[in-house]
Formats: structure tokens, sequence, C-alpha cells
């Protein structure tokens, strides 16, 4: 099965798109592999939504599809485009040995079981930031405030009814709400690291979809949640699909010795921390896409170490 690639492309996409554990490939038919699925699968806030509750068809992306890594570790994967060898790092550099490099989102999942699983969805900005966009103020926000806008829509494409029971038909969900986020930014990057072990009820969804993964097609859009009239119709930043995944094609990535201790600890009380909360906080809550309110869950867990990740994936 070869590449799908976009025919506008430039080389250096089209060469990350293909160099990852899994391929890209068409969205219609994509076995253990990826693919960017139609806007228009994706529904959104319109342009009166806080008058009329409508929402849309999400169209037109603002980010362009650029890669999706499959990985597995003997611990949690962190900071993946802060390594070095990070292989979508490394093309970059290459392309742009000069600086003035393209704006890259990533989207890293962490699935929580014994191989450390991650799922990482990669992004590249179209054109320059405008100042004092939506998205601007995103990347400029603190971490609060990337906890309260930053949303997640899920859509199970394919898979058994169970699953589809468990998650809905379109999930929606404040991330940093449901679950811990740390955020890595720097001049040509944001890296959203997703601890979904960090809620025992997405753990607990995410544990039975697991068991299923084989023959489960999945459909994740990111997007910044409008809360202002001004900021409507929303925007998705970008989507994935990934199709069908083989846990024996994740990529093995190798860690530094010295585990974080206190991670490790931390993980574990908010496992426990974390039971009691109700579906709703998850999934209902989202999918009722009220208007935010009350305080959120701010970030802060993670290695400190700076370059956890060796070799190149």
């Amino acid at each position: 099965m070869g590449s799908h690639a976009d025919a506008n492309d430039p080389q250096w996409i089209e060469k990350v798109k293909s160099e990852g554990a899994v391929p890209c490939l068409d969205p219609d038919n994509c076995p253990n592999g990826w693919a960017s699925p139609p806007g228009d699968k994706f529904m959104v806030r319109g342009p009166e939504y806080f008058a009329n509750r409508v929402k849309i068809p999400a169209g037109e992306y603002l980010l362009k599809p650029l890669a999706f890594d499959w990985i597995k570790s003997s611990s949690k994967v962190w900071e993946v485009m802060k390594n070095p060898n990070s292989r979508v790092r490394k093309a970059i550099e290459t392309e742009f040995p000069d600086g003035d490099r393209p704006f890259v989102w990533a989207f890293n999942l962490q699935v929580p079981s014994k191989d450390n699983y991650s799922a990482v969805a990669y992004f590249v900005a179209k054109e320059p930031i405008q100042e004092g966009s939506l998205v601007d103020q995103f990347l400029k926000g603190d971490d609060v405030h990337k906890n309260s806008r930053l949303k997640m829509i899920a859509n199970i494409v394919k898979g058994p009814w169970i699953v589809k029971k468990a998650v809905g038909e379109q999930a929606i969900c404040i991330i940093g709400r449901a679950l811990t986020c740390k955020y890595v930014v720097s001049d040509n990057f944001i890296e959203v690291d997703v601890d979904i072990g960090s809620s025992m009820v997405a753990s607990a969804i995410v544990h039975l979809a697991f068991g299923y993964i084989t023959t489960l097609t999945v459909d994740l859009a990111f997007l910044i949640e409008s809360q202002t009239e001004l900021e409507l119709p929303e925007r998705i930043l970008g989507a994935v699909r990934f199709s069908e995944l083989d846990p024996a094609s994740a990529r093995p990535v190798e860690l530094f010795d010295g585990t974080d201790v206190n991670l490790q600890s931390s993980l574990s009380t908010r496992w426990w921390r974390s039971i009691g909360q109700g579906f709703s906080n998850l999934i209902h809550q989202g999918s009722q896409d009220s208007s935010p309110s009350g305080s959120v869950h701010s970030n802060g867990i993670g290695s400190d170490n700076k370059n956890d990740i060796l070799g190149k994936w």
C-alpha cells in the first residue's frame, strides 16, 4: 500500500508523511494506517450559535496534516518535539537550516497500557499566525487559558456497538477539564501531551476501545473553542483518522534510564482521585456543548528531562 499524499504537498512533507510506523493512506481505505478525514464529518458552532445553538459542518481545516506516529516505550513519552532525534523535528531542521521554519502543532495522546503506547498527530500552519487572532491568544495564554479552550471531537467511524455506546455518536470535550495536559511551546511549535490515564473514566473507555483497536476506525479533531460571538464560527485546527491499528506495528522508542518516580506516584494518586467522576466529565459535558464555566485543571505533570526520547521515529 502506498502513501496517500496531497499533490500540492512539498517534497519534505510527503517524506515526513511516509516515514511513520504506519502509512498515510486514503481516508476511505486506511487499514493499519492514518489519513486526514473530510472536515464536514465534524459539526462545530455556527456563526449565530449563541443565539440559535445551530452547529454547521466544519469545512476546511486551519492547519495542514503533517505526520502521525504510532509508538510505544517502557514509560510514558513526553516532549516529542523537544527531542533532537524526533523524526519530524529533524525533517524541519534539515529543510529549513537557516530558520524561518513553519509552525507545527503536535498532539501526543498517551494511551494507558503496560506498553505505554502514544498516538501523535502533527499538523503544520499554512500561513503565519495573525497577531491577536484566537490562535495567537491561545498560544500566548497560560495553561489555565489553554485548558479552558482546547477542544477535541471524537467520532467512532467504524467499530463494535459496545465502543460506540461508550464513546457516543460524536464525543466532545474540553481536553484540559477532563484530562491532565502538558503544554510545550517553542518559537516554531506547540506540543500538547495528553495523559489519558489521568482520568479513571477516560482510562476505562480507552482500555475498552483498545481491546477492539484492530477493528476500530476513529476520527479525532482538535480546535479552540469559540466562547464569544466575535470568535464564531468555530474552525478546526486539524483532524486525523486512524484505522485498524495493529499494536505490533507501533515503533519502539528507547527512553533514558532514571524514570521520574514522583511522576509515577502522582499519576497513581490522580488515578484514584478520578474515581467517582461521571461520564459527564469527559463526554456529556462536552456533548451538551454549553458555554464553559467553573474551574479548570491546571497542567503541570511530566518529566522535566528535556531529552526523554532516544532514537528516531
